[in-house]
């Protein structure tokens, strides 16, 4: 019986490739159904065969999916932007001076609006489905995705390694248009734009309903350690062979000049696609030029993207109001009467600072010009002096902070910030440095949402970060809407959060200026709490990349004896602030690292982590006297300084075992 559910199996995935990605169906819909109907009745019958990739799985389901967050196995990067010919050309010549060539040939690919997914496959089964998230992990959407019949649970053919593959879910414009006719017709809210109901659709916790929506998704990349590809184009035309999607619009460019030539014609015809579209992405055709180039800490360096003139509006400012960040920065925000940019509704804008509000000369209740591009949020480009009124009053910038106590605005020199310095008291500055302390660089509380922190706070539960270890099980359940299973979650991930180390400890307090790179460098420097607050600023501007702003700020910081006292409250319930016994060797004393590339044995802040916790220090900046550890897609900038400098390389490997780690 199985080897029949098998050929059942089979000839499903056969013909669904058939249906949805060669277009060229050999049955009908109903010949289709009957076929599944009975493997369905068989998988029933005989539960001890069942397979998750079965084509029977697509249906989806009507369980709650708990969205797990896993780590991507190659980190998902962003793409640098660029908004003109002239952009391009620029970094065509410092590609070209990287690698040493000239006249590199490239792949341009249409860059779809649509939400990025990253698929694990193995022994040509599909297992595992994540979404971008913050390129290092993403939430693990997989049974979702597997209701997208374009998308194969079963490849078309056997192949001998395991690949990752990278696409793009949309949902094409007729397809939305439909969408809407169907929610007007039922008298529900029309949908806002085909990309963010993609994105909506592939999160919703129930899978029957994800089948629902009319998902398409085109594959752009496929990473393998082991398949021989030579440039994009071929992989392109491999990911096509193993039955996915791919645009038909990627075109093989010869130089620049065909790039330009490329982006001129859909520019004019962007408009005519059946999808959404916001620019091209370019990429180096050649795979070893690309591992040449490397990575920055965003980017790759090989692949650029190309925005589209961005789409402009004139609307009404309603107001001006103010936000204020967890270290007091507050920044004006334009309120704006909704307008439609690019298929999304705009109705803020940044005004960034007062300078840029008086460079503006805005005024109150007058048209202002909005541009929504690169940037995700939107911004005033411009004022329509016609439509002015004569008695329109300038916009003056608050010298009073928003919230409730109304502080007094301070700017300090050399900033074009303004501050509000009561930060002992000013909700919103609260607010914020609750939501950093929890946040995954720092103590990594999952499950503890902004809705329930500032509940908590409102009802005086949290006044400090110590406040969070003392929270019951009874006092969460009684909160809105947290269920006893929730509450437990949160409870176990506060308690796990104990065993964050010191440099994460010492982040998540949220002084200002010290960011991770700084946490990592003081703590390997002072290696306890009591050794940094007793600091002076000599003491405190000696350490490894440390300015002056950061030792003021450090010293103030530690000067409050509030906050003195709140560490020696958190230290009591059990968080790290020492370099634990365990940890500390000298093995790496006086020594310097710059940690450049990826690496599969260990995530770079484990690394970094490793040499400071035996006694060595790291820096981003290779000169005379540091040892580079290289991994892979090192820039090539970095070899060649290491190399002119006579500084000594080591591989992941090597430095293990020289100083036997």
């Amino acid at each position: 019986m199985l080897k029949y559910i098998e050929e059942l199996r089979n000839k499903l995935h056969h013909h669904n490739y058939l249906y949805y990605i060669k277009d060229a169906p050999e049955i009908s819909d109903i010949e289709f159904d009957q076929i599944l109907n009975e493997l369905v009745s068989l998988e029933n019958k005989y539960p001890q065969y069942f397979d998750a990739n079965s084509p029977s799985q697509r249906v989806g389901s009507s369980l709650s999916n708990s969205f797990k967050t896993f780590n991507h196995k190659y980190r998902m990067y962003s793409l640098e932007n660029s908004y003109s010919l002239e952009d391009l050309v620029k970094w065509n010549e410092r590609i070209e001076k990287n690698l040493g060539k000239n006249n590199l040939s490239f792949s341009c690919e249409l860059k779809l609006d649509g939400v990025s997914i990253s698929l694990s496959y193995e022994k040509g089964l599909l297992k595992k489905a994540l979404t971008r998230g913050d390129g290092i992990q993403g939430d693990d959407v997989t049974e979702n995705i597997k209701t997208i019949n374009s998308i194969p649970l079963k490849l078309n053919r056997a192949i001998d390694y395991d690949f990752t593959i990278r696409g793009e879910v949309i949902i094409e414009k007729k397809d939305f248009a439909e969408m809407n006719k169907i929610r007007e017709r039922n008298g529900d809210t029309k949908y806002m734009n085909p990309r963010n109901t993609a994105s909506g659709s592939i999160k919703l916790i129930n899978s029957l309903e994800v089948k629902k929506r009319p998902l398409k998704c085109y594959f752009f990349q496929i990473i393998s350690e082991n398949y021989n590809i030579l440039n994009q184009t071929e992989a392109l035309n491999l990911v096509e062979e193993l039955g996915f999607k791919t645009l038909k619009t990627n075109r093989f460019c010869k130089n620049i000049n065909d790039v330009f030539d490329y982006i001129n014609y859909w520019d004019k015809r962007k408009n005519d696609l059946n999808f959404e579209i916001d620019g091209i992405v370019i990429k180096v055709n050649n795979l070893g030029y690309q591992k040449d180039l490397g990575y920055t800490s965003k980017f790759p360096r090989w692949a650029i993207a190309y925005k589209f003139a961005t789409e402009r509006a004139e609307t009404k400012l309603i107001d001006v109001e103010y936000q204020v960040g967890r270290t007091g920065v507050v920044t004006p925000v334009a309120v704006l009467e909704p307008v439609l940019i690019n298929g999304t509704k705009v109705k803020r804008a940044s005004l960034h600072n007062k300078d840029q509000i008086e460079k503006l000369n805005l005024h109150q209740n007058e048209y202002v010009f909005v541009e929504k591009g690169g940037e995700i949020i939107p911004k005033i480009v411009g004022i329509n002096k016609e439509k002015r009124s004569s008695d329109a009053k300038p916009v003056m910038f608050s010298e009073i902070c928003p919230c409730p106590i109304q502080s007094n605005l301070v700017k300090i020199a050399g900033e074009a910030q303004h501050y509000c310095v009561n930060h002992k008291k000013c909700p919103p500055q609260i607010l914020g440095r609750f939501k950093h302390f929890i946040s995954r660089k720092a103590m990594n509380i999952d499950g503890f949402g902004i809705e329930t922190i500032e509940r908590l706070i409102n009802i005086n539960e949290l006044k400090n970060f110590s406040d969070i270890y003392a929270l019951s099980k009874q006092k969460l359940i009684s909160i809105d809407r947290m269920a006893e299973k929730s509450a437990q979650n949160l409870l176990t991930a506060i308690k796990n959060s104990i065993s964050q180390p010191f440099h994460k400890v010492l982040f998540s307090l949220g002084i200002r200026h010290v960011g991770e790179t700084v946490a990592l460098n003081l703590v390997n420097n002072f290696k306890t709490i009591e050794n940094l607050m007793n600091a002076d600023f000599d003491q405190i501007i000696s350490v490894n990349e440390i300015g002056d702003k950061i030792a003021e700020s450090l010293i103030e910081y530690f000067d409050d004896v509030e906050n003195r006292e709140e560490i020696q409250q958190l230290k009591y319930l059990g968080l790290c602030f020492n370099i634990r016994n365990e940890n500390k060797s000298n093995t790496l004393n006086n020594l310097k690292f710059v940690i450049s590339g990826t690496f599969q044995e260990i995530s770079r802040e484990d690394l970094k982590s490793m040499i400071l916790s035996n006694g060595g220090s790291v820096s981003s900046s290779v000169t005379k006297n540091i040892i580079l550890i290289i991994g892979e897609n090192v820039g090539p900038k970095k070899i060649s300084k290491a190399d002119s400098l006579g500084i000594e390389k080591l591989t992941y490997d090597r430095f293990i075992a020289k100083f036997k780690l």
